[in-house]
């Protein structure tokens, strides 16, 4: 088998500035996912979120989450051509908050996996201490 991309935009259509994977860790097809996110403090939220005290908003690592998982979907060769969709989100909990220069270390492992949709389980770590975690249910859709 040959070796899997790492770069983020292999495998998933997001771009600047909504692709929230600075770059792939590993990848485990049809069943996990792990990629780093780089805050570096020049993302377009940090000025309004919130002035004198910025911070990255909860629910865009909730969708740095559901990308990570993405990419361990996607590069299962049976959905192919196919895009999962964000469908919801439960027992989301956020236990600190990540700041510019921090690095998000995510990682989604697929709970439930079929033709149609699925379920995976986000854990996201800012230097070991847990920052966010979340179930996320995904549908999948045909990518054109």
């Amino acid at each position: 088998m040959s070796e899997l991309s790492l770069r983020p935009e292999d495998w998933i259509p997001h771009r600047p500035p909504f692709l929230l994977i600075s770059a792939l860790t590993s990848i485990t097809p049809g069943h996990e996912a792990s990629g780093i996110w780089t805050l570096t403090g020049d993302e377009y939220f940090f000025p309004g979120h919130f002035p004198g005290r910025p911070t990255t908003p909860g629910v865009l690592m909730l969708e740095a989450l559901a990308q990570v998982g993405a990419v361990a979907v996607l590069a299962d060769p049976v959905y192919t051509g196919r895009i999962p969709l964000f469908a919801g989100i439960e027992n989301a909990r956020f236990r600190r908050q990540v700041l510019p220069g921090d690095t998000l270390e995510m990682t989604t492992t697929m709970t439930k996996l079929s033709a149609r949709g699925g379920k995976g389980h986000g854990v996201a770590t800012v230097n070991g201490a847990l920052a966010v975690e979340a179930d996320i249910f995904f549908i999948l859709a045909d990518a054109s």
